[in-house]
């Protein structure tokens, strides 16, 4: 459903993210970590269509991404998700609206504007829209951002849900307990390139540590984060962690 083929991406001289290939099939979800500066959010933004990419092929199912929800201050919460549904032509959506707003606890805040809620409830809203049009791709951005316990929470059962009704989805996080937590495949960033993409199992089978040496999602990152980078710029083959024989 999402495929990226040979991704580059350059400002200035400066090679933000570097020949990356990927691929995630409908009901897959992606957790995408990596340092500040890896490439995660370019990436993404890449996807979306935010921003041009300097080379490579994108695809989501056989299209480009639209751009990621856009707040309007002046509209209300219901104002929004009216506006989604008309342009993404959903019928008779007031039944999903009333339950998106009640899974993330915005049926209060229904008639007030955006520029009244709170960082987090303005996170809800984007989400909100993004699920009322049922996509068969969602990209998340450090989606936690701003969300109380009681959110995060919800976000992640809703995430599991999109996933089960077959989208494919993509998270960037440092929240490495939240990607172990609900996603099923794990690309981890550096300086641009791929150092692992593959599902988070066979990750943990082949750098978790011993049957009696369980290694969490952040333990096995640090161990491998610092290992060296391929001196060219091949993209790294599905499921294989870089080494420092490349």
């Amino acid at each position: 459903m999402i495929r990226v083929e040979s991704l580059s991406k350059h400002y200035d001289n400066a090679k933000a993210v570097r020949d990356l290939s990927f691929v995630v099939e409908p009901g897959q979800v992606l957790g995408l970590v990596g340092r500040n500066g890896a490439g995660k959010t370019t990436t993404l933004k890449s996807i979306a269509g935010s921003i041009p990419a300097s080379g490579g092929q994108l695809y989501v199912g056989e299209h480009s991404l639209a751009a990621d929800p856009i707040l309007f201050n002046d509209l209300t919460v219901e104002d929004h998700l009216v506006f989604t549904a008309s342009i993404y032509g959903v019928d008779d959506p007031w039944n999903e609206i009333d339950k998106l707003l009640a899974m993330f606890e915005l049926t209060e805040k229904r008639f007030t504007p955006a520029s009244g809620l709170s960082r987090g409830m303005r996170q809800k809203l984007a989400i909100i829209c993004a699920y009322l049009q049922r996509p068969a791709a969602l990209l998340l951005d450090e989606p936690m951002t701003g969300l109380d316990p009681q959110g995060i929470r919800k976000l992640k059962e809703s995430v599991a849900e999109q996933a089960k009704r077959g989208a494919a989805v993509i998270i960037s996080s440092h929240l490495l307990a939240m990607v172990e937590d609900i996603c099923t495949d794990v690309l981890i960033l550096e300086k641009g390139q791929c150092k692992f993409f593959g599902p988070l199992d066979k990750l943990k089978q082949q750098f978790g540590g011993t049957s009696d040496e369980t290694r969490t999602l952040e333990e096995i990152y640090f161990a491998t984060i610092d290992l060296q980078l391929p001196s060219s710029e091949q993209p790294v083959e599905p499921a294989q962690l870089v080494s420092d024989e490349g």
